[in-house]
């Protein structure tokens, strides 16, 4: 998991403990502010669809009637494939993510579905399987721009939140409730 996990802050190097579970080094990573290296580490830590459902919370938190249809469309079959990982929402969340062209959280979350699996060819193409740790890219990506999304100025409260979450997924929770800005609060009720 940690071949493909890259530290963005050389400081933050320090706070990644090898050898434990990640949740440890995620934890640090947060309470150092390091937020967009938690997340990443949390988007390799996760199975792939437990991971691909905490991108789809992120960009459901950010989600407003505003959303373009596309938009929508995209995170529906993000979840969609989350609930069901079949060949047909993957596609179909291929289509979403190509289509809403990698620009917002739903589109990241869709294409971190079409990345877990299947052929990142087109139709007709020779098959070619996406590198096994892709996904975890378009995750991370889905839940950093849902973070500044909520918040621009200061997102930091957004990245405890979903990595609240992703700690509660990570233990066996749904990661909507409760939700918490505590990564301890999270693992007591994951």
């Amino acid at each position: 998991m940690l071949a493909h996990f890259e530290i963005s802050e050389e400081d933050a190097e320090s706070e990644v403990v090898l050898d434990t579970t990640p949740r440890i080094s995620i934890e640090r990573l947060t309470e150092k502010g390091y937020y967009l290296d938690a997340v990443k580490l949390m988007a390799h830590a996760l199975p792939k669809r437990e991971a691909v459902w905490w991108a789809c919370l992120a960009a459901r938190a950010v989600q407003t009637p505003e959303t373009d249809e596309n938009n929508q469309q995209a995170l529906l079959a993000a979840e969609a494939w989350a609930k069901k990982p079949t060949e047909a929402n993957r596609l179909r969340a291929k289509m979403l993510g190509e289509k809403t062209k990698f620009r917002t959280p739903s589109s990241w979350a869709a294409t971190a579905a079409s990345w877990s699996a299947g052929s990142m060819a087109g139709d007709g193409e020779p098959a070619i399987s996406p590198p096994e740790y892709l996904y975890a890219h378009a995750v991370a990506g889905a839940v950093c721009l849902a973070a500044v999304a909520k918040d621009e100025d200061a997102p930091e409260n957004a990245y405890k939140t979903f990595l609240a979450q992703g700690i509660n997924i990570a233990c066996g929770g749904n990661g909507i409730a409760p939700v918490s800005t505590s990564i301890k609060e999270a693992v007591a009720h994951g």
